[in-house]
């Protein structure tokens, strides 16, 4: 088959669910942040040298995204199926896999913003303290501040990741490129279409890497200037 007649045969389906797969990734990554990143101050205001230590508040919190981390993307998937039967009606397609995207995603996230946090420079915390400023403006102006660039690598990371699995989702009719990969490439035996949309979804990731390392650099300047 000659690149124009795959094309012709198969370009509308690799065009559209290539637009599937970014929908899933993007849509699940910002509600997976709505959630992860209060999680992840959490953990670092309430940790023991955190701004308002609290020993139960964080056993709560890292003990439910050390459980939800544990558990691989596939088997919650198929776990959180009524969850998702629920919400949106259906447990096949975009929307529904949007679901257990959020519920892996959110617990990674927390960990990359707590990471993030945890290592800005304790006197700048102690120095903004001693100026009379809130816990709420410590966090929000000073520790995010200072830790901007290392949360948007942090981002970059949460999107490739998710990226992957929402590939994986593909196994169980989730829809985007990993359906395709899945139902063509593997079922029927398309070894072309196989291979674009791995080529496809490397190009992707290495898009999101390459913007996301150069805004860290450049936040890297500003805050040295």
């Amino acid at each position: 088959m000659s690149i124009v007649e795959f094309w012709n045969e198969y370009g509308d389906l690799l065009s559209q669910n290539t637009g599937v797969t970014l929908y899933m990734v993007f849509v699940s990554t910002a509600f997976a942040y709505l959630i992860g990143v209060p999680i992840g101050i959490g953990l670092v205001i309430t940790s023991d040298n955190g701004l308002r230590p609290n020993k139960i508040i964080y056993g709560i919190l890292d003990f439910v995204v050390n459980i939800v981390r544990s558990i691989p993307f596939l088997i919650l998937l198929i776990l959180i199926m009524p969850i998702t039967k629920m919400m949106v009606g259906k447990t096949w397609g975009a929307e529904a896999t949007i679901v257990p995207l959020v519920f892996a995603a959110a617990p990674f996230i927390a960990r990359m913003v707590e990471s993030s946090l945890m290592e800005v420079d304790h006197g700048v915390i102690e120095a903004a303290q001693s100026m009379g400023a809130s816990n709420w403006t410590i966090v929000w102006r000073v520790m995010v501040s200072e830790a901007r660039s290392s949360l948007i690598v942090g981002a970059t990371i949460a999107l490739a990741t998710i990226l992957g699995y929402s590939a994986m989702a593909g196994s169980v009719g989730g829809g985007g490129l990993g359906d395709v990969a899945i139902q063509y490439g593997y079922y029927r035996y398309q070894t072309g279409v196989m291979i674009i949309t791995v080529v496809l979804l490397v190009v992707m990731v290495q898009v999101m890497q390459g913007f996301g390392m150069w805004l860290s650099k450049l936040l890297d300047k500003r805050i040295t200037k």
